[in-house]
């Protein structure tokens, strides 16, 4: 698991400038969190190749950027694991590779030299590839990321001097001298929308991120070009806990300390309780697992369910209490992190999750994320499955995606904004149509709801989010249920099955408390209508960033509705006003801090 960055310029020959050094170490700086244990960057003739990393598969080796002494012309950088590494290094070996440690990116050179292009087929695991290749007459850039998009690349291509630029997070990729910052004009509505950047798009004009399963081809001077691959297929065997549990066994293997995030809830209990039963069964130290929660009395706490899950599955408990006065700033260097805006409040748990498992000496984490989105966990699928036919479910679905509903969004906007997405059209729109269209073309509703699902949002607004969250404290997530063996096993089950995660209850039926598998579906996250009620700790700052001076400023909502809607929540505190403040404040937020980023990379912390 590391951070990776690199250029490649119109001029990749002999004769083109190598890139400066200080600019390099700026961007390296700027993710260096994520890969505290090395770091190296190579550059060339209108090139640059780099990686910060965090040493997970044989610790000792593996030393980045890959190079093999038989094939020179081959660069590589991953971020990521590769867990069919073993399996593809005995294939090369036949082939004559030769290999100078077990580390699972050394194969990705000879890897690429069997398969070119596509090598990126063959890998089972999660990751973010580059490789660049110099042999003559065949130089390029070629990008890869896994089917998922559980590892991010973030891409800019200047179209004046033909160069292209990539960083596994934003701030890194802004600390490039070329990559200007400019805030795309519909990032505001895109997080109204559906609370996080939509489809490869970020909030940044001129940033983008590679889709899942995509690989991109640079040439020098050319714009990428983007592809996506066929999904990597594994045969399943046996039933979901079957599929479940080797998956879970597979991902518990590490050569540093493994824990899991145990929220109390269905998902990451059953993680827990696979991976506990593994570590019984070979002979290994009881496993850790960790849950958070906030100091005080607060509604809605899980904090009884995961002690609960912890006691049947005998780990040992870490219930990390966070105090409250602390939101504030963990609200900034949450957005800091990310890059871009995220209104799920769940980001800042994540962020002080992660920091109490770094704390604690742990560097790999098993979680439960993919889980509703392959196996039709979310109450907005069952309401769209019990709508009728001839209604508009894919209106009402994508309202249920929203920080604000269209018609509040509408409300809120200055006559100006409004008239604007209204004439280029909203990330909703491009939902509603892409669910409609599927089941005019004979999908059904549920297959077309689970593939927008796993194919955008999933990536956008929980894969990128746990990524770049995790990594700020140097701890590597791994999910099992994004494995392509439970993915391949729940895209084959009967709709009934995948309907309200039935299959997941069976399989936890002899593995969790009762009151576990009886309980409401309910999201890991901090109450954010509480902490936004009078006296209570956030909404002081919420005020302060939807003062009607810097809303006025940013001419994009009405700063008299928007007070309207805090003074209608001071009085009557709801969940769905509570949202839509705190996406609007989110967004206020990073348009300040992004405009921060090209402060030296040192200060950018």
């Amino acid at each position: 698991m590391c951070r990776i960055l690199g250029s490649f310029a119109a001029g990749a020959a002999a004769h083109a400038d190598r890139p400066d050094p200080a600019q390099l170490a700026a961007v390296s700086a700027r993710q260096r969190h994520g890969g505290p244990d090395e770091h190296a960057v190579l550059t060339g003739p209108g090139w640059s190749l780099g990686c910060d990393r965090l040493a997970v598969t044989d610790p000792c080796g593996g030393q980045q950027p890959y190079r093999l002494p038989h094939l020179p012309g081959v660069l590589a950088v991953l971020n990521g694991e590769i867990y069919n590494h073993a399996e593809l290094r005995r294939t090369l070996a036949a082939r004559g590779h030769r290999f100078p440690d077990r580390c699972d990116g050394t194969l990705l050179p000879a890897l690429y030299a069997e398969y070119g292009p596509s090598f990126a087929e063959h890998l089972d695991g999660m990751f973010a590839v580059a490789i660049l290749d110099l042999r003559p007459g065949s130089t390029r850039l070629v990008l890869a990321v896994d089917d998922m998009g559980m590892k991010p690349i973030h891409l800019h291509h200047d179209p004046y001097d033909g160069s292209t630029r990539f960083a596994s997070e934003i701030p890194a990729l802004l600390a490039f001298e070329g990559v200007r910052i400019s805030p795309r004009e519909d990032s505001l509505d895109t997080l109204l929308a559906t609370r996080t950047s939509f489809s490869t798009h970020t909030a940044l004009d001129g940033v983008s991120v590679l889709p899942p399963g995509a690989t991109a081809f640079v040439r020098p001077g050319a714009a990428p070009v983007v592809r996506r691959r066929g999904p990597h297929r594994i045969t399943p065997v046996g039933d979901t806990q079957d599929v479940l549990r080797h998956e879970v066994r597979r991902l518990a293997e590490a050569e540093v300390p493994v824990c899991a995030i145990t929220s109390g809830g269905l998902d990451s209990g059953l993680v827990t309780a696979l991976a506990a039963e593994h570590a019984r069964e070979s002979d290994a130290p009881p496993l850790h697992t960790f849950h958070l929660t906030y100091r005080g009395r607060w509604p809605d706490s899980e904090a009884a369910y995961a002690r609960s899950v912890a006691r049947r599955t005998r780990t040992v408990h870490h219930e990390v209490a966070v105090d409250p006065d602390e939101i504030g700033s963990l609200l900034t260097r949450t957005v800091r992190h990310l890059g871009q805006p995220n209104a799920d409040p769940i980001a800042l748990s994540t962020y002080a999750l992660f920091r109490a498992v770094r704390e604690s000496g742990f560097t790999v984490a098993l979680t439960g994320d993919g889980a509703d989105e392959l196996f039709g966990g979310y109450d907005r699928m069952r309401a769209a499955l019990a709508t009728p036919a001839g209604t508009d479910w894919a209106g009402t679905y994508a309202d249920a995606l929203s920080a604000a509903p269209r018609l509040l969004r509408e409300h809120l906007y200055t006559a100006n904004y409004r008239a604007h997405i209204a004439d280029q059209g909203s990330a909703a729109d491009r939902i509603e149509q892409e669910l409609r269209s599927a089941e005019a073309v004979g999908e059904d509703r549920l297959t077309a709801m689970t593939t927008f699902e796993t194919r955008w949002r999933l990536p956008a607004y929980h894969l990128r989010r746990v990524d770049h969250l995790s990594m700020a404290w140097a701890v590597e997530a791994r999910m099992p249920f994004c494995q392509p063996a439970v993915v391949t096993h729940a895209r084959a089950l009967p709709t009934a099955a995948r309907t309200g995660k039935r299959a997941l209850y069976g399989a936890g039926a002899e593995l969790l408390p009762s009151a576990v598998l009886r309980r409401p579906k309910q999201p890991f996250t901090l109450p954010l209508s509480a902490m936004l009620a009078p006296g209570s700790p956030l909404l002081e700052t919420v005020r302060e960033l939807l003062s009607p001076a810097r809303l006025v400023l940013g001419g994009k909502v009405r700063a008299d509705r928007v007070q309207k809607l805090l003074t209608r929540h001071r009085e009557r505190p709801s969940h769905h006003d509570a949202q839509a403040l705190w996406a609007l404040a989110v967004h206020e937020l990073w348009t300040e801090v992004v405009q921060g980023m090209r402060i030296p990379a040192g200060c950018a912390a």
